[in-house]
């Protein structure tokens, strides 16, 4: 079992989506997580605060990769029609990450949240997003996004140091990955715990909807 360990520098609930009851990574760290040849059905991803976001040491999201599907096989699936963009609608339909088909062997992007500003192609991120051709999904997924906590120091070895991705640091410790989703389950449970952190540019009111976790 692997466990890939990331820092984000920004969470719109895009990547990871973690709506409608599937967390879904179809898009950014394409070579580094969902192309990965080293990840496996079973594998976890985890995302991590950072400097940017003004939350370094602290737990953004962790899913269990439960299916590794195709750009064309998600766009298809009736179970995540529901995760397409609407960009006019509500933030969590804006940031529907379900953008990507093939047309003729051609990748085309929907307007989504990685087009430009008018909805047409964003060139770069087209390049980027595409470059990982799997789909990662899961049920079994933690997402705290704005109520991020900290890492407990028994569990320091989740923590990534580096600017990239790692997971060969703890290949094989199933041990230590298991202690990991233990103390998750026992402390938060699975679901969604909180916003996704960026949300607070859009000046929402603060709705008291999850469980009051600040001090864990």
């Amino acid at each position: 079992m692997n466990c890939f360990r990331y820092k984000m520098d920004h969470d719109y609930g895009f990547a990871p989506n973690p709506f409608h009851g599937v967390m879904s990574l179809a898009t950014c760290k394409g070579t580094q997580v969902r192309n990965n040849s080293h990840l496996q059905v079973g594998d976890w991803v985890v995302g991590l605060g950072s400097v940017a976001m003004g939350n370094l040491g602290r737990i953004i999201y962790v899913m269990q990769v439960e299916e590794k599907i195709t750009f064309d096989q998600y766009w298809e699936d009736p179970r995540f029609q529901i995760k397409k963009p609407i960009i006019n609608g509500t933030l969590v339909q804006m940031y529907g990450d379900n953008a990507y088909h093939t047309v003729k062997n051609i990748v085309i992007q929907e307007p989504c949240a990685h087009s430009l500003d008018d909805g047409s192609v964003n060139e770069e991120h087209l390049r980027r997003d595409s470059e990982g051709k799997y789909v990662l999904l899961s049920k079994h997924f933690y997402y705290f996004g704005d109520r991020c906590p900290l890492i407990p120091e028994e569990f320091s070895y989740i923590n990534n140091d580096s600017r990239g991705t790692k997971f060969w640091d703890l290949h094989n410790e199933d041990a230590k990955i298991n202690a990991f989703v233990n103390w998750l389950d026992d402390t938060y449970g699975v679901g969604i715990h909180g916003d996704p952190c960026n949300w607070k540019e859009y000046n929402l009111p603060q709705l008291d909807i999850y469980e009051d976790e600040e001090d864990k």
